[in-house]
This record gives structure tokens, C-alpha cells and sequence, in this order.
């Protein structure tokens, strides 16, 4: 071959190649500058959802601290984006949406905002202590107590034996203003294969235990639902009996209404409330009640949901038993007692009657919660051998549902929780 000839096709080549490497680098540079881009947005995007959620964190702030049910904000963070948020209250719901926007990538966050309520918790008191003929007792957790949903109590826990707390729902730990316990042996043993006199505490913390957390106040009154039951539900005055009944309304006995199980609807809105008079209250409700008194509420059967949640996930029924005094279990109630319902004894304690020489009953189940200001008795135990002497054993396990859906108009706690979150796509 000519060596002219040879000099042109190595030529070729070296351009082919030169071109191909071209071709490729130019591919490298360009899907590098693709990569780097989608990497840029999709920190664009992170940020912005971050920026949406601190509007979101803005609007609970302002609710928290004014109380303020609508508005809006717009804010811009230096060297990041901005982000804007507006709020509205409109059946008792707080919308709102925040948008956090990073260059050209927005996202968008809707939530739903509900006052909380002390039916978030399954067992709240302001003291574990109890006032009684001049004493003021400790009341203990024994064996045989079963607690299952949040707990919390502005003083100390006092416990003997094994009583077991856990948390199945939410996983959150028990948790006490007060940073220490009381055991009534001295707690565990170290090696807890060996069991000897005294007597040692085995307490199950199935989701840990929280110690001097901050306090939570507990309000001595149930104004909103005065005010409801005087405006559109159901307000009475004197001792009053009302027995639930599965048809979704109640016979009520009121000498001041000259009513002896007089038959009536449950109030559209769901309120009652009686002035001066205790309450006596039995039966199984079908819809949404509740039920306050400046006195007692007494519990002398059985109250129970028409669906129940726990087999039946769809209920819709909840009740609340608010007394401005005490909630007082009657020593003539069953040896089994069922409680489905959210308690409050704003001025003094959940109680069984005589509960110092009751006779030896068997459980007591509530489904809801029990919210005291002072922790009353349910019956005692022999300290040297943990086994019950009178009254009866705990079995308290909380209803979910209360968290989104409480009773009507339940005492609030003063803060806010969301309950519907969900991100909006344009």
C-alpha cells in the first residue's frame, strides 16, 4: 500500500476515535450535569419540606401561645427559601396549610388541628396520694394490676409487687412529674431468680418509664359543658338517675322534673349536666354523651358501649362521666364492674365506696380513661403477700379512639394536636 495512502486512513482513525471519545465524554459531561442537577433538586425538594413543616410548627406555636383559631404567615429564611402557612377554624376543626418553596421546588403540607383533650390519656393524676380522716395515703399499683395506655401524674408512682404498665397503641413511656418511685419492698432484687422474705417489686415498664417531666395542669371545672348542656343539651338540677339504653336514649329520674324514668333522646349535641345533685349513672349507651355535675357521679352497674370498640373497630359511641367532686364507685356494684368510658373527678378522686372494708371483688375493667385530681382507692392489699383484701383488681386499658375522637366538649389540656396529616401534589 502507497504510504501516502496509509497516512490518510491512520488519519481517519484518529479522527474516529477522537470523535467517538468525543461522543462520550460529551455524554459523561452531559449525564453528570443531569445527575447534578436532579441531586440539586431533590436537596431543593428535602429543604422545602422541611421549610412546610416549620410553617406548620409555626401555626401550632401561635395557637399555643394566643389561641388564635385563624391566620397567616409568610417568612423567608436567609440563603434557603420561604415558606407560607394559613389556618382556619371551621367546625371545630383548625385547617391548615403550609407551602415551603426552595428556587423552583414547592411542597405542600395539609394538616387537621384539634384542641387536646385529657382523653389522650388512660390514666392521669395531679397526686398519688389520697386524703382520708386526716391521713394523706399513698395509694399503691399492686400484683394483679393491669395498666395498658398513657399514663402520666403530676406527683410520684408508688409501687408494690408486679403490677404491669404498657403502651400498645402509641408506645410511649410512663412518665412523672417527680423524679423518683416509691417501692413498697425496695424494688428488684438484683439476681431476680431468687425470691426470699421480704417480698420484692417486679413492675413491668413495657414501654420504659419517664421521669420529672413537666406538669400538667388540671382544671377544676367543666365550664364547656355547662354552657353546652344550658344551650342546646340537657341541663337539670337536683339528684338525678340516668340509666343508658341500648336504643340510643335514656330514662332519667329528676324529682325537680318530676321525672321517674322518664324516657328521652340523648341531647343532639350530647351534653348534660346537673347542678347540685349527685349522678347516678348505669346502663350501655349508643351515641355520643356526656355526663357532668357540680357533686357526684355514682356508678352503681355496668356501663357499657353499645358496639364495642375493642371488637368492633367502627364504634362510634363515647362517653365521658365529669364530676366537679368525685366519681364514687357503689359498694353494691357488681363483683366484675365494666367502666367503657373516659372519668374525670375534677375536685377529688375515683373511688370505690367503703373501699377500706369493701368486700373482695374481682376486676375492675375501664375502657377509656381515668382522669383524678387526687388517686382514690379501689380496695386494699396485704403488703407482706401483695394478694387483695378488699375492693378491687385494675384492669384499665385505654381507647384509641378517644385521642381524635373524645367525648363532647371534654376538658382541654391546652394544647394542640394534629390529627390528619397528609402532603397535597400538584
Amino acid at each position: 500500500m502507497h504510504i501516502k495512502n496509509k497516512k490518510g486512513i491512520i488519519l481517519i482513525t484518529a479522527y474516529m476515535v477522537i470523535a467517538v471519545l468525543g461522543i462520550i465524554g460529551g455524554a459523561f459531561i452531559s449525564r453528570s450535569i443531569s445527575e447534578i442537577r436532579i441531586a440539586e433538586r431533590e436537596k431543593n425538594s428535602i429543604q422545602a419540606f422541611y421549610l412546610a413543616e416549620a410553617g406548620i410548627d409555626y401555626i401550632l406555636d401561635r395557637l399555643r401561645k394566643t389561641g388564635t383559631t385563624s391566620g397567616e404567615k409568610t417568612s423567608t429564611l436567609s440563603n434557603i427559601g420561604s415558606y407560607s402557612c394559613e389556618w382556619s377554624l371551621s367546625n371545630n376543626v383548625i385547617s391548615a396549610e403550609s407551602t415551603g418553596t426552595v428556587n423552583d421546588v414547592s411542597r405542600i403540607i395539609q394538616v387537621d388541628i384539634l384542641p387536646d383533650t385529657f382523653a389522650r390519656y388512660l390514666y392521669f393524676t395531679n397526686t398519688e396520694h389520697f386524703r382520708w380522716m386526716g391521713w394523706y395515703l399513698p395509694v399503691w399499683f399492686s400484683t394483679e394490676d393491669s395498666v395498658e395506655g398513657p399514663l402520666q401524674t403530676n406527683g410520684h408512682l408508688h409501687i408494690a409487687g408486679n403490677p404491669a404498665f404498657s403502651d400498645p397503641n402509641y408506645h410511649k413511656p410512663v412518665k412523672s412529674e417527680d423524679n423518683f418511685i416509691t417501692y413498697m419492698n425496695g424494688g428488684s432484687p438484683r439476681d431476680k431468680t431468687t425470691l426470699s422474705n421480704p417480698p420484692y417489686d417486679y413492675p413491668t415498664f413495657q414501654d420504659g418509664a419517664q421521669l420529672g417531666v413537666e406538669q400538667v395542669p388540671l382544671p377544676s371545672k367543666a365550664l364547656d359543658l355547662r354552657t353546652a348542656a344550658v344551650h342546646d343539651g340537657l341541663m337539670l338540677t337536683g339528684p338525678t338517675t340516668i340509666v343508658l339504653k341500648n336504643n340510643g336514649t335514656m330514662d332519667v329520674t329528676n324529682s325537680n322534673k318530676k321525672w321517674v324514668n322518664y324516657n328521652i333522646p340523648l341531647p343532639e349535641n350530647g351534653a348534660v349536666f346537673v347542678d347540685g345533685g349527685n349522678v347516678t349513672v348505669y346502663g350501655t349507651l349508643n351515641g355520643q354523651l356526656s355526663i357532668g355535675t357540680n357533686r357526684d357521679i355514682i356508678i352503681t352497674n355496668n356501663v357499657l358501649y353499645n358496639t364495642n370498640p375493642r371488637t368492633n373497630p367502627e364504634s362510634t359511641d363515647v362517653l365521658a362521666l365529669i364530676a366537679e367532686r368525685n366519681v364514687v364507685i357503689s359498694e353494691s356494684a357488681p363483683y366484675n364492674l365494666e367502666i367503657d368510658a373516659s372519668i374525670m373527678a375534677l375536685g377529688d378522686s375515683f373511688v370505690l365506696e367503703n373501699w377500706w372494708n369493701a368486700p373482695i371483688k374481682g376486676t375492675l375493667t375501664v375502657l377509656g380513661g381515668i382522669i383524678q385530681k387526687e388517686r382514690g382507692p379501689i380496695g386494699t392489699f396485704d403488703p407482706y403477700t401483695n394478694q387483695k383484701t378488699s375492693g378491687y383488681s385494675k384492669n384499665y386499658i385505654y381507647d384509641a379512639r378517644l385521642l381524635q375522637n373524645p367525648p363532647p366538649f371534654y376538658p382541654t389540656t391546652g394544647d394542640y394536636t394534629i390529627s390528619n396529616w397528609r402532603e397535597k401534589y400538584e
